[in-house]
């Protein structure tokens, strides 16, 4: 499909910089399946469309400390380096964004850290080991594993989404507002966002209505928010992401199923994550893996009943999949709408509830 079909103008003042206060204040829009009309509503709302038996499905992941800062040295000459980690490959390899890509070679060190730190403190150093597009670059750490995770976490940095970064500089309250609720297995480095709205209180009054609770983990990475540069869908390259349905998971999602109860998914990743372990039948099998699943209008939808999602990128593959979901017209008219009625967008932003089309 042609990429400019997914386009569309958003105004730069409804880029939210900032998250709703309490997280649960953010507004929804519900998108009815076919010609329904929308409601306006707030996320605290979400248990009145949800019913007895139902199962609201939540990404655990939780984001990393990914974006390292350091330099590269031939003789006396130094070069600043950052390094945005994308997806882990070994106990001590990662993928990486680089800038300045062009001033790294094959085979050459990278010192993450600063040059004045004092010898007994933390050093973080790579070697390049191999080069791609755009930036991409493997690099291979010198330590591995758990040591390798804690150092990370000492010396990188929360990788805001450049949409936010480009405005402000992060912060310590992003700290703590770029997390979700139910984040616990350490990988990410860039938030599930339709987790980024629930509080406790949403947590309880959902459960009030005998609603179910599910974690999958999909350890989302760099590319997911990033624009496809093809002019044609069929020639972009979907980033992989690992993710993981636990056998006890996906037992209690397919009894939901067979029960009459419908999957809700609260994000694009958990709908990949279950988009990606589901047969042709539907029935959901345990999955562990890297998925580079790209979901578009034509695709067959196996797992998911609703989708709980905030509003994305033009020309991403965000977009394109909930036009996959709703219909291309469908969410056209829907974002027109949330953009006319001052919907704040993107990460920080609010969300919408789609019906399966």
């Amino acid at each position: 499909m042609r990429v400019d079909l997914f386009d569309f103008e958003l105004p730069q003042e409804r880029i939210a910089l900032r998250p709703a206060v309490p997280r649960d204040s953010s507004r929804m829009l519900v998108v009815p399946s076919e010609t329904g009309a929308f409601e306006d509503r707030a996320i605290r709302d979400l248990p009145m469309f949800l019913r007895p038996g139902d199962a609201l499905v939540i990404n655990d992941t939780r984001v990393i400390r990914a974006r390292l800062s350091g330099f590269r040295q031939r003789g006396e000459n130094k070069a600043f380096i950052e390094a945005t980690l994308i997806e882990r490959l070994s106990e001590k390899r990662w993928r990486a964004l680089a800038r300045p890509a062009k001033k790294l070679g094959l085979g050459e060190r990278v010192y993450f850290g600063s040059d004045r730190t004092p010898s007994n403190a933390l050093f973080l150093n790579a070697t390049v080991e191999a080069k791609g597009e755009n930036g991409e670059v493997t690099l291979g750490f010198d330590l591995s594993g758990r040591l390798l995770d804690d150092a990370v976490e000492s010396l990188g940095a929360l990788p805001l989404p450049p949409y936010i970064a480009g405005k402000r500089m992060p912060d310590a309250s992003d700290e703590a507002d770029y997390q979700t609720l139910f984040a616990r297995e350490a990988g990410a480095v860039a938030a599930p966002t339709a987790g980024l709205h629930f509080t406790p209180q949403l947590l309880a009054a959902i459960e009030a209505v005998d609603v179910t609770l599910h974690r999958v983990t999909l350890h989302v990475g760099a590319g997911t928010f990033l624009p496809v540069k093809s002019d044609d869908t069929q020639d972009h390259r979907m980033h992989y992401e690992h993710a993981i349905l636990s056998g006890e998971t996906a037992r209690a999602l397919n009894e939901v199923r067979a029960r009459g109860g419908r999957i809700v998914a609260v994000g694009t990743t958990v709908l990949r994550c279950l988009e990606s372990a589901a047969t042709e039948s539907g029935e959901l099998e345990p999955f562990s893996a890297r998925t580079n699943i790209f979901i578009t209008p034509g695709y067959r939808f196996r797992a998911i009943d609703m989708l709980l999602t905030n509003f994305h990128l033009p020309r991403s593959t965000l977009f394109m999949l909930v036009c996959a979901f709703c219909g291309i017209d469908r969410m056209k008219v829907a974002y027109a709408h949330a953009i006319r009625h001052d919907y704040r967008f993107y990460s920080y932003g609010d969300a919408c509830l789609l019906y399966r089309a």
